[in-house]
């Protein structure tokens, strides 16, 4: 079979197949989204950048505060509350910000 790939494997000392790698986009849409992982980048602002997971993950994906409030159905303002930290959201408002920005709310924990 010749089906071109972007895959790329690498072989052991031996000869053997080892690892395969692929584009980071396809690991993120195959592995990322269906186990609950947080990217690296969202990680590092919520550690070295001290953001709140909302507004980390927001920022992120490159959404201004304006449409994700508008996806979650809540005002701008109760977005910059939570997303400062000056607010805690209900279970029920998470639920509704993580499916705004296209995550779970285990990842937005």
């Amino acid at each position: 079979m010749n089906t071109p790939t972007n895959h790329q494997i690498i072989n052991d000392a031996n000869g053997l197949p080892a690892f395969v790698m692929v584009p980071y986009a396809e690991y993120v849409r195959r592995y990322v989204s269906e186990h609950d992982l947080i990217p690296n980048e969202v990680v590092g602002k919520i550690i070295m950048d001290e953001m709140t997971p909302a507004k980390a993950w927001r920022e992120h994906l490159g959404l201004t505060q304006a449409e994700v409030a508008a996806r979650a159905g809540m005002t701008q303002s109760a977005l910059s509350q939570i997303e400062s930290g000056e607010h805690k959201a209900r279970k029920a408002t998470r639920k509704k910000l993580a499916a705004a920005l296209g995550i779970t709310l285990e990842q937005l924990a």
